[in-house]
């Protein structure tokens, strides 16, 4: 589909204003109750003067501090989005091996005990479990955690994003890959476009800025778009991050569909030369851009064709209670069960620091990612990357 002029599209979508189950990855650990292999000895390390030690437990062998948790709240999603998962869905964990609410806020609570001072609540969609607003307020009473995000698909954001903010919702990403409502039933298999779109200008109006919308760039279906996605920077305090195109399982990844980042940025530069460079933030996942005199800015999500894991600074707890120490990783530990055995805190720090000193430097090159078993993406979490 050829996308329209950009600005015949920008008007267009301006005035619409008034859109991660039980997998086969295998899990290594040590089972509850049995011994549980020691962390190696690594120092304690200061943040900043004056400033509470940073637990050895989230610092892994080659020095990297994980001071951010990615904590999928369900499964489920009300859409089907192509490079997510495929169309007639994934097979779901049974209810009772998900983690509850009470244990999501245990580990929580350990995570920032410990040093994690952002938290992101992803999926699945995490904008349909019941009690997502009552679990943003319960994280905003751990002392220490300064950030509490969430990455949504939009389609009930506007009419739960007014009780999110007052529970203590600080930052908002959103996922849209098209600006053209058809194409949009096309990639997500469901209606809803102007849902979207009025969940990010709701999340304008009550004051989130910047309003990160992640764009997963797809060579054939949407790469058309970029100048469109762009021209919404002008007049909205957006940040427009395009996503390479990564491979899970169900997504029928192939190289050919994947539209580099440097392909992107001489696309962009082609149409807006004066285009600026950002300074990179420490442990950031994005190369952002500006066009002098915008109000919003683009950002590169690099993970295929430049990776960013010598900075890397996440952990992800699945639905069903895995820790996933890499994204790209198949390597899994158990946390529920520990708790669900009666695990200690100290005992659980145990497990959680010797995934942790197992991350390796790097995740796999590009083509091997491909060959990598893993989850579907909508089991590990709800956009490929988000920071």
């Amino acid at each position: 589909m050829a996308a329209q002029p950009v600005s015949r599209v920008v008007r267009r979508v301006l005035r619409a204003g008034v859109r991660s189950c039980s997998s086969g990855a295998p899990v290594t650990q040590p089972c509850p109750g049995e011994p549980v292999v020691e962390v190696p000895s690594r120092p304690r390390p200061f943040l900043r003067e004056g400033a509470a030690p940073f637990s050895a437990f989230l610092i892994d062998s080659f020095g990297r501090r994980h001071s951010y948790l990615r904590i999928s709240l369900t499964e489920r999603c009300n859409l089907r989005c192509q490079y997510c998962m495929p169309e007639e869905g994934v097979p779901l964990t049974p209810k009772a091996d998900l983690l509850t609410t009470e244990e999501i806020l245990t580990l929580a609570r350990l995570f920032v005990k410990e040093g994690v001072d952002k938290i992101r609540l992803t999926g699945g969609e995490p904008l349909i479990r019941p009690d997502v607003v009552d679990i943003v307020a319960q994280l905003r009473r751990l002392e220490g955690l300064r950030t509490i995000g969430i990455t949504t698909n939009g389609i009930n954001l506007a009419r739960l994003l007014p009780q999110l903010q007052k529970a203590g919702l600080s930052a908002i990403n959103i996922s849209l890959d098209t600006l053209v409502p058809a194409k949009f039933e096309f990639i997500v298999r469901r209606k809803g476009f102007h849902k979207v779109m009025e969940g990010i200008h709701k999340a304008i109006e009550l004051g989130y800025s910047p309003v990160k919308v992640n764009c997963v760039v797809m060579r054939g279906l949407n790469e058309d778009e970029l100048l469109d996605f762009v021209a919404l920077t002008e007049g909205l305090p957006l940040d427009v991050r395009f996503i390479e195109y990564m491979p899970f399982d169900g997504n029928k990844w192939n190289f050919k569909k994947m539209v580099s980042y440097k392909e992107m940025l001489d696309t962009l530069r082609q149409q807006w030369p004066e285009l600026e460079k950002l300074p990179e933030e420490e442990s950031s996942t994005a190369k952002a851009f500006k066009i002098p005199g915008f109000r919003g800015q683009v950002s590169f999500i690099t993970s295929m064709s430049e990776h960013f894991c010598g900075t890397c600074n996440r952990l992800r707890i699945t639905a069903d209670g895995n820790l996933k120490v890499c994204l790209f990783g198949n390597s899994e530990v158990s946390l529920r069960d520990h708790l669900r055995a009666g695990a200690s805190e100290e005992e659980l720090l145990r497990v959680i620091g010797a995934a942790v000193g197992r991350k390796k430097r790097q995740h796999a090159g590009m083509f091997n990612i491909s060959q990598m078993k893993n989850r579907p993406m909508i089991l590990i979490e709800s956009c490929l990357q988000s920071r």
